[in-house]
């Protein structure tokens, strides 16, 4: 039985790597170019590196990676220039929220009485993140939100970025196909407004000019006005997104729900928009990761995420030859978020899948 299941993997991996002379080749090569590749990588990384925050160590050893800076300097690039006694705070927010995001990953929670406890369990989570980050209440220390950096404000505002822009997004995406000239109209005409403005742009402006266009004494956080300036920007591409998911649903969609009965709003949230999301899932990843990495931006107006943490970090004049190990360690931050993101996306798509599947053998079985 072993015998026959390896034959059956060599004839695969023959048929699907080495099935002609040119095939061969270039298969061999890569496997070449990566092991050595690999070899180097190991060499440099982990047997000639120096892992220990030891900055004249790390200067002998020219041949190896010095770990030691990121061991010297995690905390200020996790947590950027919040108070460094007080860095439990965003750890303990953050991971209240990722804890919220695994809890609403599982299928289990989308029926409608967990939907109900996941509302309620956000609203709970959200205000435990800004009660600790911002701080000034039951005992805690105020920290203003100029302080906030690092993987925290690069989680926060990706998450806020895209739960607040998706209804921004839906009304424009339904907007942009009424049949009411004035709707249409300004629908587009901000969607394509806000397309073409790089995002650096909406952050300067909202940033820098919008604080000029209020009312004397008033004053927003920078926080939020950054919060909202990645949200408008967003919602406009969100809005394409999900416009090109309604486009795939058959003309005959809104028929069947209007010979229902069904008002307008009833027909989008209960018939159209469940299945236009269902066809958006890898669009709306692609925003999710984009929002993820763009966040990046806001160290041009003084705010530091995590590649703005790293920034601060090599400020230090002792470790600043050692960037590319910097780099590289919120490269793989940054990776594995995005690895979970994107494969999680991947599993979601095999499930609907599946339920389709499921259910069109069963309507056949009951035809029969």
């Amino acid at each position: 039985m072993g015998r026959n299941r390896f034959l059956k993997y060599s004839v695969r991996l023959w048929r699907a790597f080495f099935y002609s002379p040119l095939a061969s080749v270039l298969t061999i090569g890569l496997l070449l170019f990566f092991g050595l590749a690999g070899w180097y990588v190991w060499q440099w990384g982990i047997a000639d590196a120096v892992f220990r925050a030891d900055f004249k160590a790390c200067m002998q050893a020219q041949d190896g990676a010095c770990w030691g800076f990121v061991t010297e300097k995690w905390r200020l690039i996790i947590f950027g220039r919040f108070p460094y006694e007080l860095q439990w705070r965003p750890a303990a927010g953050t991971g209240v929220v990722l804890l919220m995001l695994i809890i609403s990953a599982f299928p289990q929670t989308w029926t409608k009485r967990g939907a109900k406890w996941l509302a309620s369990g956000w609203v709970l989570a959200l205000a435990i993140f800004f009660i600790l980050m911002k701080g000034g209440i039951f005992g805690l220390e105020e920290v203003d939100s100029d302080s906030w950096g690092g993987l925290p404000l690069t989680i926060i505002l990706t998450l806020l970025g895209m739960t607040l822009s998706a209804p921004i997004g839906i009304a424009l995406a339904i907007g942009r196909r009424s049949k009411m000239t004035v709707i249409r109209n300004l629908s587009i005409g901000y969607i394509e407004l806000i397309r073409g403005v790089p995002l650096i742009t909406v952050l300067f402006v909202a940033s820098f000019i919008f604080p000029l266009l209020l009312p004397a004494g008033w004053r927003i956080d920078a926080f939020w006005r950054i919060v909202a300036g990645i949200v408008l920007f967003q919602a406009a591409y969100m809005a394409e997104t999900i416009r090109g998911g309604l486009q795939t649903i058959p003309e005959g969609q809104f028929y069947a729900a209007d010979s229902l009965g069904l008002n307008r709003f009833q027909v989008y949230v209960y018939i159209i928009l469940p299945q236009a999301f269902v066809t958006i899932i890898p669009a709306f990843v692609n925003s999710l990761l984009s929002t993820f990495m763009d966040t990046s931006l806001v160290t041009i107006v003084s705010m530091y995420d995590l590649t703005g943490s790293l920034r601060l970090a090599l400020g230090d004049p002792n470790w600043r030859n050692f960037f590319l190990e910097g780099y590289l360690f919120i490269a793989i931050i940054y990776f594995v978020f995005s690895f979970i993101m994107s494969r999680y996306s991947i599993w979601l798509e095999k499930r609907i899948e599946r339920k389709k599947q499921g259910a069109m053998v069963q309507t056949g079985t009951a035809s029969a």
